[in-house]
């Protein structure tokens, strides 16, 4: 794969799949309370595509930002990173 300038990428966990190719990723960040200064733990829901349907919910996913594929799907998945453990 070329690789591509000016778009964004983030680290995700998969916490849920639904359909064919999708998933449901979401990444957490902390930004500073407004009045107080302390850190504050936020999270975002990001839709995303994977084309090869590699993903399961619980791995730890790296994606990229892309066209706008569907109504809510704006990002893909690049890679795995790291794969929950399947416990059976």
């Amino acid at each position: 794969m070329e690789t591509r300038k000016f778009r964004k990428s983030l680290q995700g966990v998969v916490t849920g799949k639904s359909g064919d190719k999708s998933l449901k990723v979401v990444y957490f960040y902390k930004i500073p309370h407004a009045l107080y200064r302390k850190e504050v733990r936020r999270k975002t829901v990001l839709h995303v595509h994977d084309e090869k349907n590699e993903c399961l919910v619980g791995d730890k996913v790296e994606i990229m930002e892309t066209r706008p594929l569907s109504k809510m799907k704006r990002w893909r998945v690049l890679r795995v990173i790291e794969r929950m453990p399947v416990s059976r």
